[in-house]
């Protein structure tokens, strides 16, 4: 059985050709991939860290659980949508709400078993009735917005908690990052995000040392004297440490508040088994049912132990879209490090005291990366934004998402952010569809017929 665990050298295994296209069933040599690997780990552990911490949960025990949820992934696709699952953000509002009505972190974690196992029954459906289900519910419009609104989204978390605390770090560690992925050749051009990580600490350091104490936000949002690079949780921090694991409880009300998040799960794996597709030039229809399943599972074995529930990863979809590099050996590797820093509490305290200019900074860069991605899929699939059908679902979807717009049903359900957002681009689209002229539904196929072709004479993608 071919578990996608096999990976043939690129090249010679040191710098690719400029422009090229490392594939997910290829791989640079073992240094260079566990570098990568360990670049992906760094660009997942600013959310995975801050989600976890949100929901009152154990985030060494996020991290841990985030590598066997992408071992669960990758084995479960046979290698073939290179991805990294980490803690999903789409439930932080619902653990708070959860929280308010008097519920444990047992109830938090039960509650969102109980989507993992929804999300499981969903992939199962679109395995066995295929990825059409998915795309005639969601066709390139609809895909492009959902990606556009995922990567967008996140720029709140950029412009209120990580910018603010250094800006003029964060304006050097994100011109620094862009010249890194622009000017740099080969390798290092292609580990850009990990050199801006480095260069980050260096210059808080520095910053420290001549300018003394910055007066800004702190990452709990005080305004107070602090230094950019505070290591004195490091020295206290346990080198060998298990995290803290719990059962679940299962309650009925917190189950019916978590359940909608399966919309957003459902699209953030739609759109980033479309955005891998795009990008390595392997359409990837067939996998998706399986990656949708695979989700499910992984988030039902951490919830299981006390653990986040997991989702496909965006931060490592700008990861790849500046590296070019798909192999899903760096994903092995990325999992096999966050099954060791897991058990590590000094790693967690090192990763944690990542300055906040300097995240600011990175992500900058990479969500605009994702949520441009969401463009990406509209100018391969030949979307014409000149159609209301099209333009009006998609503008209200985006808006929605990226303000985080918040609409309230009842006491304890309502929807916001992505998964709103998501709600009004499908709904939206299908019943202006439904009501829309002829001449408007003949402008673009209903059902998606695929992502792109590949040339691996060029390393380009063509529609």
């Amino acid at each position: 059985m071919d578990l996608g665990v096999r990976w043939k050298l690129h090249g010679d295994g040191r710098t690719p050709a400029p422009g090229a296209v490392v594939r997910p069933d290829e791989r640079l040599s073992w240094p260079r991939t566990v570098g990568l690997g360990a670049q992906h780990v760094v660009a997942m552990f600013g959310a995975s860290f801050v989600a976890p911490v949100l929901m009152g949960l154990d985030p060494n025990l996020a991290i841990m659980m985030s590598g066997v949820a992408t071992v669960i992934f990758l084995l479960a696709t046979r290698g073939r949508v290179p991805s990294y699952l980490g803690c999903s953000l789409s439930f932080v509002g619902v653990a708070a709400v959860i929280r308010a009505q008097g519920g444990s972190s047992a109830t938090v974690t039960g509650a969102t078993l109980a989507v993992g196992v929804v999300l499981f029954l969903v992939g199962l459906a679109v395995q066995r009735f295929g990825a059409r289900i998915i795309h005639a519910a969601m066709p390139p419009i609809v895909t492009g917005a959902v990606v556009m609104l995922i990567g967008f989204n996140l720029a709140p978390v950029t412009a209120s908690t990580y910018w603010p605390q250094d800006q003029w770090t964060a304006i050097l560690v994100m011109l620094f990052t862009g010249l890194a992925v622009v000017c740099l050749r080969g390798f290092w051009s292609r580990i850009a995000i990990f050199l801006g990580l480095i260069f980050g600490y260096g210059i808080s350091w520095v910053f420290d040392r001549v300018f003394g104490k910055i007066h800004s936000v702190d990452g709990s949002g005080k305004l107070t004297d602090h230094w950019r690079l505070d290591l004195s949780g490091v020295s206290k921090a346990d080198w060998i440490g298990l995290p803290h694991f719990h059962g679940p409880s299962f309650q009925w009300s917190a189950i019916l508040v978590a359940l909608p998040v399966v919309i957003a799960l459902v699209a953030e794996n739609a759109g980033h088994v479309k955005a891998v597709g795009e990008m390595t030039g392997d359409p990837l229809d067939d996998k998706l049912g399986t990656a949708i399943s695979a989700d499910g599972v992984a988030s039902m074995l951490s919830t299981a132990v006390g653990g986040p529930p997991n989702t496909t990863y965006s931060e490592n979809i700008g990861v790849m879209a500046a590296t070019r590099v798909y192999s899903t050996a760096a994903y092995w590797a990325a999992a096999g490090f966050a099954l060791l820093f897991g058990l590590c509490p000094k790693f967690g305290a090192i990763v944690a005291a990542i300055p906040g200019g300097v995240l600011g900074g990175i992500t900058v860069i990479l969500y605009g990366m994702i949520g441009l991605l969401g463009a990406q899929i509209w100018l391969n699939a030949k979307v014409d934004l000149r159609n209301p059908l099209n333009l009006v679902p998609a503008a209200a979807g985006i808006i929605i998402g990226v303000g985080n717009v918040s609409m309230k049903f009842t006491g304890n359900f309502s929807l916001s952010g992505i998964a709103l957002g998501t709600v009004v681009v499908i709904t939206g689209y299908h019943a202006l569809r439904a009501f829309a002229p002829a001449h408007l539904k003949k402008q673009e196929p209903l059902l998606d017929e695929g992502t792109s072709t590949y040339d691996p004479g060029t390393g380009r993608t063509e529609s």
